[in-house]
Parts: structure tokens; C-alpha cells; sequence
């Protein structure tokens, strides 16, 4: 399985991005391999939709879960479609939340914004 991670910077100690659709990078890990990578989020700097974008990113990474503090109702649509679970991120690295993944410690995100329109305002 492999599972999406908003991240600030591309290494494993960056805390987890509080914005979903303007994250700098994404860190796509496989479950199966242990084994993942930093992708850049083409998303962050567009002018509008940008979740719904990085969203897609996300499925065409055939990502099937992703770790967020929070996440917009247009990009939790998309999700919704395509069966990627969300789970709420913990305060921590993207390897604390990898972690308290694999250890089942993660709520599903149950409640969706409903979405910051224009750049800077999340």
C-alpha cells in the first residue's frame, strides 16, 4: 500500500505540512517495501484549486491512504472517488506519523474544510 504524506521540506524529520493542497512536497511511502520518495507537489503555486490538483497528484501516485492535518472538501471529493483513505496526521516527522501508521494509532479525518480560495491563505 503506499501512503501520502504533506511535507515542508524533503526529508523524513520535516514536520508535516499543515497545508494539504500547497505543500511543498509529497512523500509517497510503500508499505510493502518500507521504501519511499519525495515528489514535488506541481500544486503549491497554483492560483486556485490547488487541492483538487494535488489531490490528483496524489491518486496518480496510486497512493491508497494519505496522512494530513487537515484537507478541503473538494480534495476530500476526489479522494472519496477515487478510495484513498485520509487519516489524521499527529503532531511529529513524517516518520513519527509513518510510524504511528504502521502501529494504528491514526484517526481517520472526519471533518473537511471547506477550502481556502487564492495563494497565502491557508
Amino acid at each position: 500500500m503506499k501512503i501520502a504524506i504533506p511535507a515542508d521540506e524533503n526529508t523524513l524529520q520535516s514536520e508535516v505540512c499543515m497545508s494539504f493542497g500547497r505543500a511543498p512536497y509529497f512523500y509517497i511511502f510503500d508499505t510493502a517495501t518500507q521504501t519511499g520518495e519525495f515528489i514535488i507537489n506541481g500544486a503549491a503555486m497554483e492560483p486556485g484549486g490547488a487541492g483538487i490538483k494535488a489531490a490528483q497528484i496524489i491518486v496518480d501516485n496510486q497512493a491508497e491512504a494519505l496522512i494530513t492535518p487537515r484537507c478541503g472538501e473538494n480534495a476530500a471529493d476526489v479522494f472519496k472517488v477515487a478510495k484513498v483513505k485520509i487519516y489524521k496526521s499527529s503532531v511529529g516527522t513524517i516518520q513519527d506519523n509513518i510510524n504511528s501508521y504502521n502501529d494504528g494509532k491514526l484517526d481517520l479525518l472526519d471533518h473537511f474544510h471547506a477550502g481556502f480560495h487564492g495563494r497565502g491563505e491557508n
